[in-house]
């Protein structure tokens, strides 16, 4: 129960964060974000120190919790690897893929495809995760499953965030059926392309994903101002 609550904690800091409501600097105090979430402070801690893995939030011994902007610099050095590990992945996949997991995989770009439809962001984002991980686990090798997911939940937020843009999220269904073909059709190249240029923040998706974080981080700093 404990976990479940702290997930959906962690998710709410998360998206608080990135989009600017909570500013870089600022101290978490547990008392107030307890009593705004209306838990206890145990599945705070756990959201906190989750957030601190993540690189989203400081932990400073006998000063508490500290709100943590990444660099531009940073988030684009960690899609980069994101993006060879993905592709990787896709390479490995299209050769070892079951068919059982091919069968999943299938079922989650419908679910994807409902969701576009009705444009709901955070079921197409949560079917989202489920499409990649099991490319993950299709590639069949554990230490790179496990090292994809922790970049993976590393850069969740901003891969949420992403989705966001106007036509993102029907873009991005595409490319799922771009790496699905390619999967299914075992053409291993064609899958680490695929998903390279699926995760790459590179051209318009660069600039359209810097434009909207420079704006958070703008509109956090002049609320600061306004606030001091």
């Amino acid at each position: 129960m404990h976990n479940r609550r702290a997930d959906g904690v962690r998710e709410a800091l998360e998206q608080m964060i990135v989009t600017g409501e909570l500013p870089d600097g600022e101290r978490l105090d547990e008392v107030s974000l307890a009593d705004r979430f209306g838990c206890s402070r145990t599945p705070l801690r756990e959201a906190l120190h989750a957030l601190a893995a993540s690189g989203l939030v400081q932990l400073i011994p006998r000063r508490g919790a500290f709100v943590r902007h990444p660099g531009l610099e940073e988030m684009v050095e960690m899609f980069e690897v994101m993006a060879e590990l993905e592709a990787l992945c896709g390479r490995l996949a299209a050769r070892r893929v079951t068919p059982a997991l091919l069968g999943a995989l299938q079922a989650t770009v419908i679910a994807c495809e409902e969701a576009v439809a009705a444009g709901d962001h955070d079921r197409y984002y949560a079917e989202n995760e489920r499409f990649h991980l099991l490319v993950y686990e299709a590639a069949g090798n554990g230490f790179l499953a496990a090292e994809a997911g922790r970049l993976h939940r590393r850069l969740k937020p901003f891969r949420r965030l992403q989705l966001r843009l106007r036509g993102r999220m029907a873009q991005s269904l595409a490319e799922h059926r771009t790496v699905l073909s390619a999967l299914q059709d075992g053409r291993p190249e064609a899958a680490a392309e695929a998903l390279r240029d699926h995760v790459a923040v590179q051209g318009g998706k660069f600039n359209d994903l810097m434009a909207s974080y420079r704006r958070s981080s703008l509109h956090a700093g002049s609320e600061t101002a306004l606030r001091a």
